[in-house]
Parts: structure tokens; C-alpha cells; sequence
């Protein structure tokens, strides 16, 4: 699926810069869905803290752009790739929330796009909520939601003890264009709950796996994956280091 060029970072608001900290703020994108691509944040801050904020929008709703970030105990809704870009990010104790897209749309929740594998970079969901927005609770058999989909070659993406409400697919993922990087892309799910978390059905790709092993899903707890024990207590956000 071709994807258009992003619009200029001036149209939306973008934070860089260190140590970025967020507290009780709603970012929000009016443009709505007819209007596509409408960022209503872009993170690039190293260090970044997200604390109790909403993000709202409807496609690329939360760009976090690069470095390492945080996000505890926010909400974020959206309908396509609604969490994407390259950081190293942990979004803990979240409410996500996919609204109902335009007529033949799919919602995807993420777009990860790590490009080469080497990059210390994910989207990691933990302990947080999977769930349809009051828009398209109505209608959820007429559109169908996934957990992710490989924005790049390298694409990785993991939810790990998270509750997965009904909407999600029993395929779990989507494919960005048939079979691009399905084969290097790394999605994993662990010890996930709710009637959305059955993997039996999930996809067959060779990137996809059931994670069983505590010390593999440790890799990507907020210690291990972002560091999170040597900066995040002085922003006073709490956190939970392991899984």
C-alpha cells in the first residue's frame, strides 16, 4: 500500500530537545478522517514523559518520531497506523481506543518503522487496554481492526500483558504491501488477555511470534528496552520497571 508524503512538521505541534515532560495535556487533531494524515503529536525528545495526557486524531494520530520515550497511563484514539514512527518508546498503562474509520478502511494500531535491524527501536505496549471507541462499538462488524502492520523493513512492535478487547482480528496484523517484510519484521505478543487475545488464529509470518519466555518479553520491559531506571525517577512519573 503506497503510503503519501507526510505533510510539513509545522502543521502539527512537534516536541525535540531533552528531557521533554508532559503532564495532563490533550493533544488533538481536528482534521478528521476524510482528511487523512493528521498528526496531533510528533515526538523526537530523548527522554521523553508523557503522563496522564490524551492524544486524539484519526490517521497518524501519535508520531513518535525517534529517541527514547514514555508514556503512562495516557489515551490515545485513531483509526490508520495510529501509533507510529521510529523511537524506542513504552506506552504503559494506556487506554488505546480505535475510532470508526472512513468506509473501506481498515484500523491498524501501529506502524512501526525500524530500518535496519540493528536499531535499539519498538513500539512496546504494556499493561495497557485495547478497546473501540463509542463511535465504533456500533458498528465493529462492519470494519475490521489490527494490532500493527510493517510501516518498514525492520518493523518491530510488542504488546505484552495487555487486555485485547473483541475488536481486534483473530489474525492479529495486517501486511503493509503482500509480502514486504513479513520475513524481517520482529511482532510479538505476551501473555496478552481479553477476548481479542487468542493467537490460534494469529498470522503465519516468520517476523510473528507467541512469546513464552519471561527473559525474551524482559527484553522489552521499561528497564531493559528504554533504560528507564536511570532517568525516569527524577521526572517523579511512576513506572514499573519489569513485566
Amino acid at each position: 500500500m503506497y503510503r503519501l508524503p507526510l505533510p510539513p512538521p509545522q502543521s502539527w505541534r512537534a516536541v525535540t530537545g531533552e528531557g521533554f515532560i508532559a503532564r495532563g495535556i490533550t493533544f488533538r487533531n481536528t482534521a478528521g478522517p476524510q482528511n487523512h494524515q493528521a498528526v496531533a503529536l510528533q515526538s523526537g525528545s530523548d527522554l521523553s514523559v508523557f503522563y496522564r495526557c490524551g492524544f486524539k486524531g484519526y490517521q497518524d494520530t501519535l508520531y513518535v518520531h525517534s529517541q527514547r520515550q514514555f508514556y503512562k497511563e495516557c489515551y490515545i484514539y485513531g483509526t490508520v497506523d495510529f501509533i507510529f514512527g521510529n523511537a524506542a518508546v513504552v506506552l504503559q498503562n494506556c487506554m488505546i481506543y480505535a475510532r470508526r474509520p472512513m468506509a473501506q478502511q481498515k484500523c491498524t494500531i501501529t506502524a512501526q518503522g525500524r530500518t535496519d535491524s540493528n536499531q535499539n527501536t519498538g513500539i512496546v505496549i504494556h499493561n495497557s487496554r485495547v478497546m473501540a471507541s463509542s463511535d465504533l462499538r456500533p458498528v465493529l462488524s462492519s470494519f475490521k481492526t489490527f494490532l500493527g502492520r510493517p510501516w518498514k523493513q525492520y518493523s518491530r512492535t510488542v504488546y505484552i500483558q495487555t487486555y485485547l478487547d473483541s475488536l481486534v482480528d483473530p489474525a492479529g496484523w495486517l501486511e503493509w504491501d503482500v509480502n514486504f517484510a513479513l520475513n524481517t519484521l520482529y511482532y510479538g505478543e505476551y501473555r496478552n488477555s481479553g477476548p481479542g487475545s487468542s493467537t490460534g488464529g494469529r498470522v503465519k509470518w516468520r517476523g510473528y511470534r507467541v512469546i513464552t519466555n519471561p527473559t525474551e518479553a524482559s527484553r522489552f520491559s521499561v528497564s531493559n528496552f528504554i533504560a528507564g531506571r536511570s532517568w525516569l525517577p527524577a521526572t517523579s512519573v511512576p513506572f514499573t520497571a519489569g513485566i
